[in-house]
């Protein structure tokens, strides 16, 4: 028996994961912002009819569209969403002790409810909401 699969919402922390969700990014070789350089910058690819390439950061919930070839996703990031804690994480995911990322995903957990705030959703309603954001609730 293998190893139990990792919640869908802490499966966000790993690189290869938040890569996987660039289907059809229309950013790719010769770019500053390929899916490999967004998902280091925490972001995982959210598009919708009307922005196809509408990402997300994974823990701070930002929010970013038109994106330019020549674009920076770590400048990006940190321009648009300077609080992010994040973006101040000096180890990979792997690296960290149970206490740092236990303290992590609270930090995204109190981000995740602020951001469900500011769309006027709680209880059922927040249950039932169904939005572009594709990072799973918690």
């Amino acid at each position: 028996m293998g190893a139990p699969a990792l919640p869908p919402t802490w499966q966000l922390y790993l690189t290869d994961h938040r890569i996987s969700t660039f289907k059809n990014w229309p950013f790719l070789e010769g770019c500053s912002c390929t899916p490999e350089r967004m998902a280091e910058a925490g972001f995982i690819h959210c598009p919708t009819e009307n922005e196809p390439d509408l990402a997300q950061c994974f823990f701070c919930f930002k929010e970013l569209e038109g994106w330019e070839p020549d674009d920076d996703p770590m400048k990006e990031h940190k321009k648009h969403s300077p609080g992010c804690a994040f973006l101040t994480v000096k180890k990979q995911s792997a690296e960290l002790t149970l206490s740092e990322f236990l303290k992590l995903d609270k930090e995204r957990a109190k981000n995740k409810i602020e951001e469900d705030s500011g769309r006027g959703l709680t209880g059922k309603t927040l249950r039932r909401s169904q939005t572009h954001c594709c990072v799973p609730d918690t």
